[in-house]
């Protein structure tokens, strides 16, 4: 039997930790399954912790200089906007997110939101359902295989959505200012930001958030896109920002919206995008599917259990 370790879930929205504790069964006998949600409850309620395993907690410097005995902070997920990675690094403590447990789900996601503003479907449900049966009455309708789709971010999830878009007959180009041409697959046209924005029929936002791309879509970015094109962001709210585009979409500056992701979750009754016939919304789910939250639990507690074991973790995102 290998030695105890303190391995602490501090939160989640899963109801059971039934596969995270059948893979650290051989080092840690009792996983507490938290619902920390402030600095002070992760201070108060994990300090013991040698490996932390989380999902919305906030992870912050003040938060950090308490974990005295930690190893390692294990994300479900794969964006880690909620952890100080420099503050982490400098107390030895390695941070690992789980990138590949969804891929395909928020790439079909994507598509679904495209296809869903691109051919109408909520407005021509939502007209019929009102006695109108009137096919003129949602225009105007383009041929995707006509269409430019623009990827933001072309790592895992938005190759991934390349590669559908591509398969259905789109022109793809792409934005990511941190991947090299050889990476990227030939059915892919690198270009600037400016230059993706203003020439996508589609924008589909697929990058990490980070300094420096928090709002980075705003006035000026989106202001170059096409009156006909849509944008669909299924990567971080605090992307996109949220007064522009709804100006935009009131103004008819834009043809539609699809988000999966808001800067407010869950956002306030009153959001002001909701008013909007031409924006679609789901709540935070691209991720989802019954095989991808299986991946993602065991993924996370393997993370911890390398680090607990003095093995390498697979995906370490701060580097030291």
């Amino acid at each position: 039997m290998a030695s105890e370790h303190v391995v602490i879930v501090a939160d989640c929205d899963h109801k059971t930790i039934e596969i995270e504790q059948g893979v650290l069964a051989d080092i840690c006998k009792n996983i507490p399954m938290l619902a920390c949600r402030t600095e002070d409850e992760v201070i108060e309620q994990c300090s013991a912790a040698e490996g932390l395993i989380i999902m919305y907690a906030p992870i912050t410097r003040r938060v950090i200089s308490h974990l005295k005995h930690c190893k390692i902070i294990a994300r479900y997920g794969v964006g880690v906007d909620t952890i100080d990675l420099k503050a982490a690094a400098e107390h030895g403590i390695i941070v690992s997110n789980v990138p590949d447990y969804g891929t395909n789900e928020v790439a079909d996601h994507a598509l679904a939101m495209m296809m869903a503003l691109t051919r109408k479907v909520l407005q021509a449900t939502a007209t019929v359902k009102s006695g109108r049966w009137d096919f003129r009455l949602m225009q105007p309708v383009h041929r995707l295989q006509e269409q430019t789709l623009g990827v933001l971010g072309i790592g895992r999830i938005g190759s991934a959505m390349a590669r559908r878009a591509h398969g259905i007959g789109m022109k793809v180009i792409a934005c990511d200012p941190y991947v090299a041409r050889e990476r990227v697959p030939d059915y892919v046209t690198l270009v600037s930001l400016d230059e993706l924005m203003r020439t996508s029929d589609v924008v589909s936002v697929h990058c990490p958030l980070t300094d420096e791309t928090r709002m980075m879509l705003g006035e000026e970015k989106l202001g170059l896109m096409k009156p006909t094109a849509y944008l669909v962001n299924t990567a971080r709210g605090s992307i996109v920002d949220e007064a522009v585009l709804d100006k935009m979409l009131g103004a008819g500056k834009l043809a539609g919206a699809g988000m999966d992701v808001l800067m407010k979750e869950p956002p306030a009754a009153d959001n002001k995008l909701f008013r909007h016939d031409n924006f679609i919304v789901s709540p935070h789910m691209a991720w989802h599917s019954n095989s991808s939250v299986k991946d993602l639990k065991r993924k996370a507690a393997e993370e911890v259990r390398r680090v607990m074991r003095g093995e390498a973790p697979l995906y370490q995102v701060n580097k030291f």
